[in-house]
């Protein structure tokens, strides 16, 4: 799985010939109007839970389904460099990574509960962010792109030709050539949580591919 490590010399960097921000969510929105988050519900509870017999499915193509059994609350739209982290009694499972390219957030599951969840940039050119189910091929702490010149910390390599997760100043009219940069803080986390040969599913509108959604309520899954 570590073969052709040099093929990962930088396909993306921080674009800021255009204001992402402005075209697509106007200058003063917050980003994150909807995705997994949208039916939080105010509580002091850090974690919203779905009814075991209810439980949201969503379809991440060729015919799999991933059940969600919770995600963080966050009952405040999320905005550019912000993220939420709290894995605090979340058992042992297999971490895997949901992308949400309308809702722009990026969220880290361990099994079916979310631990995780940033604001992230995305390819805005000619080099779109790809969807579709990808696997972690590589984990490079210190990467520095050759092609840019430029850091990419905390790189996770999802393709051959240099698409991945990494480490960025995820800022109001930044965008990049089709990686997926998310805050330096968060993507420091998701690098020790997320071991090679995971699964990263990227989707245009997760909550597109959502059967089954429900109101989210507080508590213990019954």
């Amino acid at each position: 799985m570590l073969v052709g490590l040099g093929l990962l010399v930088g396909a993306c960097r921080d674009h800021t010939d255009m204001s992402l921000a402005e075209e697509v969510f106007g200058a003063d929105e917050v980003v994150q109007a909807g995705g997994l988050h949208e039916q939080a519900i105010a509580t002091n509870d850090v974690r919203i839970r779905f009814q075991r017999r209810q439980l949201p499915v969503i379809n991440v193509g060729a015919g799999q389904e991933r059940q969600i059994g919770s995600v963080l609350n966050v009952p405040h739209a999320m905005r550019y460099g912000e993220y939420v982290w709290d894995d605090k009694g979340v058992p042992a499972g297999k971490p895997w990574i949901l992308v949400d390219l309308k809702a722009q957030t990026l969220s880290v599951f361990r099994g079916p509960d979310e631990i995780g969840t940033a604001v992230t940039l995305y390819g805005v050119d000619e080099k779109p962010t790809p969807v579709g189910r990808f696997t972690v091929l590589a984990k490079l702490k210190d990467h520095w792109s050759s092609l840019y010149d430029a850091p990419m910390p905390y790189t996770l390599r999802l393709t051959g030709d240099g698409i991945a997760i990494h480490g960025s100043d995820v800022r109001d009219g930044a965008g990049t050539h089709g990686c997926l940069g998310i805050p330096l803080e968060f993507a420091s986390l998701l690098f020790r949580q997320v071991p090679v040969g995971s699964e990263v599913v990227i989707l245009q509108d997760a909550s597109a591919s959502m059967k089954s959604r429900v109101q989210a309520t507080p508590g213990a899954l019954s």
